[in-house]
């Protein structure tokens, strides 16, 4: 997602592109469906983890995205009125909206700063609570834990945010230029045509996703003869059809999940897409590693815990919400432990990074380095006390 921001016109003007980023999706999806078509027991290892991803994470997402995306879409709320017309509580509001599941809560808190609206406590504050897009994962697989992730996030962004504006000035590193957010305006993508269909193949996989994820076997409850798999036609089906969605989509992951000008299905879909892709790479990469190595990885963690979490942290520094969507998807699967996961949290900046790169470098940088310092003392700090 790096080439999210494709230009920057006279330092005011933001534009989201395409440029170069399709040929980059094809090339990773290309590589998954190809893996996915080998022959022995190589193929049969990428299926599996295809289904897999798909039913036990992708529906829940999904369903996820369908709720909060409504409700952003549903509402009419103006939160740049709201930022002008509170600014006593610029550092909460922007922990709020950092702690809140995706991106756009924080992409807006960013291009605040950049016009030189809020603080820059307010930005180290939203840049620490937000999680980004992997909240949805995480949020969908274990909502306990992704509320309490939420709402340590918001807690530890707050403090961080008022601590450096007792350090820094309020217009610490702030940018004189007006900023205007513009997306590439397109009436429909190509994909879009899909959407009924993927819907479709959805809803019957959202049922199924709960049928398993109480151990039900729906296969047998169906009473299928053993050649005939429903998981399996479902579950394959979806991942197959999100790759292909994703890869051939003209719009930035961003634009898909934060324009509230686009189609409140179109966004659930393009979204859920997204994070499907890199659920099922993060599977993947278990799972070919695995099978080549034999290596044990929760061992393998078990040896190196100390530097698990400084680890995941410094994938926190990564932009973009694909590397996040990874380390999370380490955890659900219980490669690495719950303290590295809340250090990543904290640490990560999601998409909002992007815009802050562009346009304040200097700001951006120095507040993802104030990011890990709380990210070091809660993820050493809970190992130490819980694990």
């Amino acid at each position: 997602m790096n080439e999210l921001i494709a230009s920057i016109i006279d330092r005011r003007t933001i534009i989201f592109a395409n440029e170069g980023r399709l040929l980059k999706k094809c090339f990773l999806a290309v590589c998954v469906l190809a893996l996915a078509f080998q022959q022995g027991p190589l193929g049969e290892v990428v299926r599996a983890s295809m289904v897999d991803a798909y039913i036990q994470v992708s529906v829940f997402v999904g369903f996820t995205l369908f709720i909060f995306i409504g409700l952003d879409s549903l509402t009419k709320f103006n939160t740049d009125k709201f930022l002008e017309n509170s600014k006593k509580y610029h550092v909460a509001i922007a922990s709020l909206l950092g702690a809140l599941p995706g991106c756009g809560g924080a992409i807006i808190v960013v291009t605040q700063y950049i016009q030189g609206r809020i603080s820059f406590g307010s930005l180290v504050a939203v840049l620490t609570a937000t999680m980004g897009d992997a909240a949805f994962l995480l949020l969908a697989s274990e909502p306990m834990t992704g509320a309490f992730i939420f709402l340590l996030g918001g807690t530890v962004g707050m403090i961080s945010g008022y601590i450096v504006d007792l350090i820094h000035s309020t217009d610490y590193l702030q940018n004189e230029s007006k900023i205007d957010l513009q997306f590439e305006k397109l009436e429909k993508t190509f994909v879009s045509k899909f959407n009924l269909f993927w819907c479709v193949i959805f809803f019957p996989g959202f049922i199924i996703g709960l049928l398993v994820a109480f151990q039900v076997d729906v296969d047998a409850l169906l009473n299928l003869p053993k050649e005939l798999s429903l998981v399996f036609i479902i579950g394959s089906i979806g991942a197959f059809l999100s790759i292909f969605m994703w890869a051939l989509n003209p719009l930035s992951d961003f634009q898909c999940s934060t324009d509230r000008s686009r189609n409140y299905v179109s966004r659930v879909i393009d979204t859920t897409n997204f994070v499907t892709t890199w659920v099922i790479c993060g599977f993947l990469i278990f799972e070919i590693f695995m099978f080549f190595t034999a290596i044990d990885m929760k061992s393998v963690f078990s040896v190196w815990l100390p530097f698990v979490p400084l680890i995941a942290i410094l994938f926190g520094f990564l932009p973009g919400c694909g590397p996040q969507i990874i380390v999370t998807t380490f955890y659900l699967n219980g490669y690495i432990p719950l303290s590295a996961e809340m250090g990543n949290a904290i640490s990560n900046d999601g998409d909002a990074l992007f815009p802050a790169i562009a346009l304040a470098p200097k700001a951006a940088i120095v507040a993802t380095l104030y990011s890990a310092i709380p990210a070091v003392i809660v993820a050493y700090g809970y190992m130490y006390l819980f694990e």
